[in-house]
């Protein structure tokens, strides 16, 4: 794990915009392509954006998480998989600070700041097959890990085991080149086709037990249950900048491509009112979405500020907010990039323009955490006020 020279941000922002337009020059071809996006997350690297989320006396930028965020959903616009693992970048970096101790993260904000580490995920929870073994002084991890997204190309894992003795679950950060990690690299599903989503198979890997994440560990302060939260607001602003992106396509088409339909009556397609209702529509949801989700980011930054001083009260009500958030940037997402051939015509369908990706993505990525369960949390709330129990999913 080499230094690389440290950029220099003069606007994050900017520097993602620059960015994302060069990445939507290949988007298309690379969504047909799949695997690792080698190219792209080396110019997140030399952009300085990886350090985006740490505090600058760790040698970070200082974002918020709402500008965080912002740049996530900048990305996801253009290319929802670079946004899918520079998201997951940034909450990897969330879960050490989290779950472990100021010794443990502090270091390794540090050296990913001024290394340009990229972090990758490997910890699912609801996959059970790894086991770790208690040894003096270490453990060992042996395993399978499926969905492990921006694991390929990274330089740390989060990963995580089920303690072999009692059952309960360990989570460790480890370099990605240790002995005994071995990628899969057989991701090939219909969405998110670069986010290298696939297995990682553990063989008696060493994690020494200041790598495992124990003080204070997840689930175990309203603080440490941000995590949750944090994930499902990044899906939320993910969702939605696939939608803004296939409303722009599709707005594009519309204008320069598509025809009025012969009963219109109109020499436009712009001026067909059925035309006209649908983008009234998408816009509706949209903004609607776009409010949700910058309520709930606001309430994510304060309650960060907060930190070990954060109730359960005020934890579990900005559950409800990113739930809110989450649940709406689905639907209207699912809704947009499904109706965009309504508004753009047969010919939108080409296989060259694969207008479908914005569907296949964002249809992939909300599978991995069904709506009913979040609409049931919310019916919970409204019905009884029976307030969320945190969960590592909520």
């Amino acid at each position: 794990m080499t230094s690389r020279p440290r950029p220099v941000l003069l606007n994050p922002l900017h520097t993602a915009q620059r960015l994302a337009a060069q990445f939507a020059e290949t988007a298309v071809e690379r969504d047909a392509r799949g695997g690792t996006p080698k190219a792209e997350r080396d110019a997140l690297r030399a952009s300085g954006l990886l350090a985006l989320s740490i505090p600058s006396q760790y040698g970070g930028l200082g974002a918020s998480w709402s500008q965080t965020l912002e740049i996530a959903r900048e990305f996801a616009r253009v290319d929802s998989s670079i946004a899918h693992v520079f998201g997951f970048h940034h909450l990897m970096l969330a879960t050490v600070r989290l779950f472990g101790r100021p010794q443990q993260w502090q270091p390794w904000f540090e050296q990913t700041a001024r290394k340009q580490w990229f972090w990758g995920n490997a910890l699912n929870p609801l996959d059970t097959r790894t086991v770790a073994t208690r040894f003096d002084g270490w453990r060992e991890f042996s395993g399978r890990k499926s969905f492990c997204s921006g694991a390929s190309d990274s330089e740390m894992l989060i990963a995580s085991a089920l303690d072999e003795d009692s059952g309960s679950l360990l989570i460790g950060a480890v370099p990605t080149a240790r002995s005994g990690i071995t990628l899969g690299n057989d991701w090939d599903n219909i969405g998110q086709r670069q986010t290298d989503s696939g297995s990682t198979t553990f063989e008696r890997v060493r994690v020494e037990e200041d790598e495992l994440l124990l003080d204070p560990g997840p689930l175990s302060t309203p603080f440490a249950c941000l995590r949750p939260l944090l994930a499902q607001l990044l899906f939320a602003n993910l969702f939605l900048g696939v939608a803004e992106g296939a409303f722009q396509e599709a707005r594009q088409y519309t204008l320069t491509e598509s025809r009025p339909w012969f009963k219109s009556g109109v020499d436009q397609v712009g001026d067909d009112p059925y035309v006209l209702a649908h983008y009234g529509e998408f816009w509706l949801g949209l903004e609607s979405v776009r409010l949700l989700i910058e309520r709930a980011a606001t309430l994510f930054d304060a309650a960060w500020r907060k930190e070990h001083t954060l109730t359960r009260d005020e934890r579990a009500q900005l559950a409800l907010a990113v739930t809110a958030a989450k649940v709406a940037a689905s639907r209207v997402g699912l809704d947009v990039c499904n109706r965009l051939f309504e508004v753009t015509g047969a010919r939108a369908t080409h296989a060259a323009l694969r207008l479908d990706r914005f569907w296949r993505n964002l249809r992939t990525q909300s599978l991995h955490d069904p709506l009913d369960y979040k609409l049931r949390e919310l019916g919970e709330w409204a019905l009884k006020h029976k307030p969320p129990t945190p969960s590592f999913y909520s």
